[in-house]
């Protein structure tokens, strides 16, 4: 069973960075190519191509990033055994070898996973990368010191949960076995059919031993991608990567490598940023930014500038907003209260409250709308794009409602937050048709948090959202309705408390096959059976709309990241 506290806080963690701060971000399509390049569509190698985020990349250690933190920054020099297919939209959703000659060889009940190198893999310093570095790479990740992650492994191996990392313990893990050079096999606690998405974790990226310097490795961590580190300012406010002459094409076929520079500026303000890039001057005109959206007011702007328009690009990230009951408080202990809301709701009003439909589309399914995560399309209680009040009433009049309903909304007062006053307002305009009236419940970000991920303090009625790590319904579904991973004392995120044998054992059953389509259709279908129980709302799926520099070309965004992939760029 999965350590719910440690893993749905990282989960949570990484999905609000990715889509606020350094997430999903622009894509288009390929014949968009030409229009950000001068009519020139053939990407060549050189020139310097300019990153301009608002957030630092920091912490620039394999053992402390996500694969999909940063907008790719991090797969420049950290290669893993799997990545991600870089390719645009749903073919961007799978799974492919990296360092690995495969996507892994798992045993009968996908409890032993088995991989094989590539020959020919050096680090940037020309010494070989062995499976040794793998499995040392991973067991620093376990160093309290070297926290941030993703946690899955210290439940997922063979007796590691309570394992301190190699500097306290050099033994290492023996579920990680070394049997030769090439060979790493892992063994794990239970059957695990997606192994090789966990795979393209940071974690996996091979680090030699003998030039770890800890929590100083960041400064200079040694490269196994096609770059490497050069600068680092201010953990990751200003970093430089240059060329890594030490690595092969040959070996890595997902991975582009075109400009001879790459000059990674953070800390700044998202207005200057969409400035710099709409200007395109100088340096801007080979910029990019993997966490700066545009707005609602921008993106008018941008509609009547075709040429602005033509850099332009549109990206989707595996996430859903959601309405959250808990329902050991009154009224949501009663489903046709529940039911009830969920057909008053009015999505129009939501999406545009959330930016308009160009920002986000809106939402029946808790599964983003995306194939591999197995969606399914259904809406268990269909209520049209303004909801149906009438439907509503007589719900809460068999719920001796007759007369109505006062409740509260808790949500963010961040205006920046997919949480915002803007959308709670437009649920409360939608629930006062249906005879509910709304009284909101503004807290500064870190009182929701608190509130909203703690049993003890969870609200009845609540705005919240989630992202999953890999483009599957596992990380989306199992850390909000698994049973097992309701948390008492400490970060909970199975906000309905459901804790269903049925809902339970499904996930393990789906978590052993190792035929990923057929595990999607397992997971749109449990998406549905618990859609029924009206334990949370959907409101929307966002999409993310970004600015590119006039002399940038070649834009590949997948829907695994939603992220302008730098590993595909080419610049004038």
């Amino acid at each position: 069973m999965r350590q719910p506290s440690v893993i749905a806080r990282r989960v949570a963690a990484a999905s609000v960075s990715l889509v606020m701060a350094a997430g999903a971000a622009a894509c288009g399509p390929k014949d968009n190519d030409a229009k950000g390049s001068g009519g020139d569509s053939t990407p060549r190698k050189g020139g310097t191509l300019t990153v301009l985020n608002s957030e630092p990349q920091a912490d620039f250690d394999p053992a402390r990033l996500y694969t999909s933190g940063g907008g790719n920054v991090p797969s420049l020099v950290f290669r893993t055994l799997t990545t991600r297919n870089r390719e645009n939209g749903a073919a961007g959703s799978e799974v492919v070898p990296d360092l690995a000659t495969d996507t892994g060889r798992p045993n009968k009940d996908a409890t032993v996973w088995t991989y094989t190198l590539k020959k020919g893999l050096e680090f940037e310093d020309g010494t070989p990368i062995t499976s040794a570095d793998v499995k040392y790479g991973i067991e620093r990740s376990f160093a309290p010191e070297l926290s941030g992650g993703a946690p899955y492994l210290r439940d997922w191996l063979v007796g590691a949960a309570g394992y301190q990392g190699p500097y306290k313990d050099e033994k290492g893990l023996s579920s990680i076995e070394t049997p030769d050079a090439r060979t790493i096999v892992f063994h794990l606690n239970k059957p695990e059919g997606e192994f090789p998405y966990l795979a393209t974790q940071t974690q996996f990226t091979p680090v030699p031993k003998s030039k770890d310097t800890g929590t100083k490795y960041e400064s200079h961590p040694v490269s196994s991608g096609p770059y490497k580190v050069v600068r680092n300012e201010n953990d990751g406010e200003h970093l430089v990567l240059e060329r890594n002459p030490n690595w092969s094409a040959a070996t890595d076929t997902e991975r582009k490598a075109y400009p001879e520079t790459i000059d990674v500026r953070s800390g700044l303000d998202s207005s200057v940023i969409n400035q710099r890039l709409s200007a395109s001057q100088g340096a801007d005109a080979a910029a990019v930014t993997t966490d700066t959206n545009l707005g609602p007011a921008e993106l008018a702007r941008v509609g009547g500038d075709k040429a602005l328009a033509a850099r332009v690009g549109t990206g989707h990230f595996g996430y859903t907003n959601y309405i959250a009951f808990n329902p050991t408080v009154k009224p949501f202990d009663d489903p046709r209260v529940r039911q009830a809301i969920a057909y008053a709701i009015d999505r129009s009003s939501v999406v545009n409250a959330a930016g308009g439909s160009a920002l986000a589309e809106p939402a029946t399914t808790f599964l983003p709308n995306q194939k591999s995560f197995g969606y399914t399309p259904y809406d268990p209680f269909p209520a049209g794009k303004a909801g149906d009040p009438a439907k509503a009433r007589e719900l809460l009049k068999q719920a001796g409602h007759g007369n109505g309903l006062t409740i509260t909304l808790t949500h963010s007062n961040d205006k920046n937050f997919e949480t915002s006053p803007e959308i709670a307002t437009a649920l409360q305009d939608a629930l006062k048709k249906a005879g509910i009236t709304v009284r909101l419940q503004g807290l500064e970000d870190n009182d929701y948090r608190d509130k909203t991920h703690s049993v003890k303090t969870e609200p009845g009625f609540f705005l919240a959202h989630w992202g999953a790590d890999w483009p599957s319904g596992g990380p989306f579904l199992a850390p909000i309705f698994d049973g097992r991973q309701i948390v008492k004392d400490g970060a909970n995120f199975n906000t309905g408390l459901l804790n269903d044998k049925s809902v339970n054992d499904e996930i393990d059953a789906i978590n052993k096959l190792t035929d990923l389509d057929a595990a999607a259709k397992r997971w749109g279908a449990l998406d549905k059976k618990i859609g029924d129980k009206a334990l949370v709302v959907p409101l929307f799926h966002p999409v993310y709309k970004r600015l590119y520099g006039k002399d940038v070309k070649n834009i590949v965004i997948s829907d695994w990241t939603g992220v302008l992939d730098i590993s595909q760029v080419a610049v004038k």
